[in-house]
């Protein structure tokens, strides 16, 4: 099965096969997972679906939750809104204990009423907008610092390079709109001056009026907001263009594969992340045992996803019971343990308490610790 989970293909044909063992085996207990496993962000949501796996393999063979198995429901999210909806309807006809994942904003915040709805606890493993605090009926539950942490981290950032004028590009989406749009009011209220605040299309490929734009506002650094696949060429095409400016990119651009797109543009690229494997101090067994089933390294959500699934697996054993009240009601009560990613508590808002962001720099062709 690890062999198979690691291409989009077969997470898309796991769905329907361990959803139907899970179905069939009254004394496991079903989790279901949403992530991205076919579309743009795949190479993302299959790492996640990995980590996820490694999780319940560890738990299962340490006796499970409640003397039962873990059996994962994959759906496929796509991100994209209506597939997400139609993965979140699939997963609540199955009656599953709980879900498990979420990772493009746009697409998680229409779940959370389908999920809502039947009062199944939800563990947001990556989604960080803001938006989705006050969508949330109370039955979620985010492990990922929200988009103000980052803008915070960005501002501050931005300024120990002595930016002053700032070029902020977002995709319009959920995630891309609310990091933009609160960097934007918090790098004014810092007393500092927007150049430019730009939406483009997803999928664009020509960013030349952009980066026209951008050259005459003599903007001294650029923000990108949005995912990797777009951001790395835009990238490119400032660098071509002979942008000397600073640039940097939000936690949903820091997968290695911005390096293969836009090649040596992305030396000296700064980004705002999550905590990803490399840089996190008690991650190294994490990492060996990853490579080693998976044959490569863990991307930048895993470790987040694997905690997702081992505070799900804690919050049911914690509650006695797969009773979803009780689930809740142990997930709440999170405070501060250490996990794999950190501390994990949770403000009333049902978010992390507490920032997880750190700063990276492209050098070499990967990503680096940025110490300020």
């Amino acid at each position: 099965m690890r062999n198979i989970i690691t291409t989009v293909a077969s997470a898309v044909a796991l769905n329907v096969a361990i959803g139907s063992v899970a179905m069939a085996q009254s004394d496991a207990i079903t989790i279901g997972v949403q992530l991205p496993t076919t579309g743009s962000e795949a190479t993302y949501g299959i790492d996640m679906l990995n980590a996820i796996q490694l999780a319940a393999d560890e738990i299962n063979a340490s006796g499970g939750v409640l003397g039962k198995q873990i059996e994962l429901s994959p759906a496929d999210a796509a991100c994209d809104p209506q597939q997400s909806v139609n993965a979140a309807s699939m997963l609540a006809s199955q009656n599953v204990v709980g879900v498990v994942g979420g990772y493009c904003s746009g697409a998680t915040q229409p779940t959370l009423n389908t999920y809502g709805d039947a009062n199944i606890p939800f563990v947001i493993i990556a989604a960080n907008s803001t938006k989705l605090i006050p969508a949330n009926p109370g039955n979620a539950f985010m492990i990922n610092s929200t988009g103000d942490y980052q803008a915070e981290t960005a501002v501050d950032f931005f300024e120990s390079q002595g930016v002053e004028s700032l070029a902020i590009i977002n995709q319009g989406d959920a995630y891309s709109q609310d990091l933009a749009s609160l960097t934007r009011d918090e790098w004014k209220a810092a007393g500092h001056e927007i150049a430019s605040f730009d939406v483009v299309n997803k999928g664009e490929q020509d960013f030349s009026a952009v980066v026209s734009k951008i050259k005459n506002s003599n903007a001294d650094a650029v923000f990108w907001t949005a995912y990797y696949a777009d951001g790395a060429l835009l990238i490119r095409q400032l660098r071509q263009r002979g942008y000397q400016g600073v640039i940097a990119v939000g936690d949903g651009s820091t997968s290695s594969k911005l390096f293969e797109i836009a090649g040596r543009a992305a030396e000296g690229v700064y980004a705002f992340a999550n905590p990803i494997p490399a840089f996190l101090p008690g991650a190294q067994d994490f990492n060996i045992q990853y490579e080693s089933e998976y044959g490569r390294a863990p991307g930048p959500y895993a470790p987040l996803s694997y905690d997702g699934l081992q505070l799900m697996a804690w919050a049911i054993e914690k509650a006695g019971s797969t009773d979803s009240d009780a689930i809740q009601q142990a997930l709440s009560s999170a405070g501060g343990m250490e996990w794999l990613t950190g501390p994990i508590s949770f403000t009333e808002d049902n978010t992390l308490a507490r920032s997880n962001f750190i700063v990276l720099e492209g050098k070499g062709g990967e990503w680096t610790r940025h110490e300020q």
